[in-house]
C-alpha cells in the first residue's frame, strides 16, 4: 500500500490518477481550494477502494500557506511515495498580451507556486531519500507559440526547474518525473473544438501512472506527442516564426 498525495486534486485530469490509486487501495491526501468539492471527491474515491482518504483545503497560488500545507502533509504521512503536483490555469492569450499583470497572475500559479510548492518538498524528499515528485507540465513548454506563449512560458519554466532537480536528486533515490500532456477534453478545455489528437482524462491518468511506476523521467501522453512536439522543435525558426501554430 501506497501513500499518494495529488496537490490540484480537483482538476479532471487529477480525480482520474486518483482513481487509478483508490482501485489499487492506496491511501491519498487530496489538496485543492474547493473544500465541498474535496469532499466529495474523498467520498467517491473511499467507495472505489481508497484505503484512506484525506483532504486539505488551500489557495495553492498562496504560496505563504505552503509551509503550513508540507507540515500537514508529512504529520499525516510521514514518507510520502508519491507526489503529484496537477494545478494550474489556463490563460486567456489574447488578455495577457494587452496585460502584464493578467500574465504575472498567469505565471504565478502555473510557474511560481509549483516551484514554491517543489522547493520544500524536494528539500523533505532528500533527507529522507524516499519518493517520486510527478508535476505536470504541457507540450506547449516545449516550443514558443503565438497562439499560446504565455501558458507555455510557465510549462517550459516548470519543465527546465524539474530537469534540475531530477538532476539533484538522483543520488537521493528520489525520483522526478515531468508529464507533457497534448490536448485533453477537460471542462477547462470546453471552448474548444475538438479532433483526432484530443483524449481523455482517464486515458492521460493511465498513460502517468504506468509511466510513474517505470520511473520515466518524461512522459509525452498521449505517446504521438512525442514525435509531434520533435518535429515542432525541428522547425527552422526562421520558417517557424512564418506559422500560425
Amino acid at each position: 500500500m501506497k501513500t499518494i498525495v495529488i496537490i490540484g486534486a480537483t482538476s479532471a485530469l487529477a480525480q482520474s490518477i486518483a482513481k487509478i490509486h483508490a482501485a489499487e487501495q492506496h491511501r491519498l491526501l487530496l489538496v485543492g481550494r474547493n473544500e465541498p468539492r474535496l469532499d466529495l471527491i474523498a467520498q467517491d474515491l473511499s467507495v472505489r477502494g481508497a484505503k484512506q482518504c484525506e483532504v486539505y483545503c488551500l489557495d495553492l497560488a498562496d504560496t505563504d500557506k505552503h509551509g503550513p500545507l508540507w507540515e500537514h502533509v508529512y504529520q499525516k504521512f510521514p514518507k510520502p511515495d508519491i507526489v503529484y503536483i496537477a494545478h494550474g490555469v489556463l490563460p486567456d492569450q489574447q488578455v495577457c498580451q494587452g496585460s502584464y499583470q493578467q500574465t504575472l497572475a498567469s505565471l504565478q500559479v502555473n510557474a511560481l507556486s509549483v516551484i514554491s510548492l517543489l522547493t520544500e518538498l524536494a528539500n523533505r524528499m532528500e533527507t529522507d531519500k524516499h519518493g517520486q515528485i510527478v508535476v505536470i507540465s504541457s507540450v506547449a513548454g516545449d516550443r514558443g507559440r503565438k497562439s499560446n506563449y504565455v501558458y507555455g512560458t510557465a510549462k517550459a519554466t516548470i519543465s527546465t526547474f524539474l530537469q534540475g532537480l531530477r538532476n539533484r536528486l538522483y543520488d537521493s533515490n528520489v525520483s522526478v518525473t515531468t508529464v507533457k500532456p497534448g490536448f485533453i477534453d477537460t471542462p477547462m478545455t470546453a471552448d474548444f473544438e475538438k479532433g483526432a489528437l484530443w483524449a481523455t482524462p482517464d486515458q492521460v491518468a493511465s498513460d502517468i501512472v504506468k509511466g510513474v511506476g517505470k520511473n520515466r523521467n518524461v512522459i509525452y501522453t498521449p505517446p504521438i506527442w512525442f514525435f509531434i512536439m520533435a518535429i515542432i522543435k525541428a522547425i527552422p525558426e526562421l520558417l517557424f516564426k512564418r506559422l500560425s501554430l
